[in-house]
């Protein structure tokens, strides 16, 4: 028979448990789960999309960059699930983040001029480089940094993500734009490399 003082100590841990991980959102910086992710290795991929002012409806105008995912963002549902969409304006590519169209969200682009896509290993602290509410115009050579719409991760904390891409092929005239991409999967942290260890 177990005495008083066994059968408790298996609460205790539990309850020892349940207290560091209520704590961990508060854990050092803001990281995600911090069991999470030691295996996070570059994945860098590439992306067709359509501009919006293209007159064929349903194609993939949007993307998600946390998700990794294109969006059709004319689709139901479809507002809230897109970080940024490509349109045409003035016969130029450009990227519109869903503030920009009207829709409140955290989701923001900047321009990196001057820099590379292996460069670019962190996004910017400076929240005034990033533009919201306006369109960014999209250039051959010109990289970008997105940080995306609020959304719920690990133990439910509000996180934002962010990534980086550069075009490959911009084509104003047929409404179309190939870029590579990355993101981290890291909540609310800047970095866009591997921690190292």
């Amino acid at each position: 028979m177990l005495s008083r003082s066994t059968a408790v100590r298996p609460r205790l841990r539990l309850l020892a448990v349940a207290a560091a991980l209520a704590s961990a959102p508060f854990l050092g910086a803001c990281e995600d789960d911090p069991f999470g992710f030691n295996d996070w290795t570059l994945a860098p991929d590439t992306v067709f999309i359509y501009s919006l002012a293209r007159p064929e409806l349903n194609l993939a105008s949007g993307f998600n960059v946390n998700q990794r995912r294109l969006v059709r963002v004319e689709a139901a549902g479809a507002t809230g699930s897109w970080d940024f969409l490509v349109n045409t304006e003035d016969g130029r590519l450009v990227f519109l983040t869903p503030s920009a169209v009207g829709l409140d969200t955290e989701s923001a682009v900047v321009p990196m001029p001057g820099e590379t896509f292996d460069g670019i290993r962190e996004a910017p602290a400076d929240t005034a480089l990033y533009v919201r509410d306006r369109s960014v115009p999209i250039e051959l050579g010109q990289l970008y940094v997105v940080r995306t719409n609020q959304q719920t991760g690990s133990f439910g904390r509000r996180c934002v993500y962010y990534g980086k891409l550069e075009p490959l092929e911009v084509d104003p005239v047929g409404g179309t734009l190939r870029f590579r991409y990355d993101a981290s999967p890291l909540c609310n942290s800047r970095s866009l490399v591997p921690p190292e260890g």
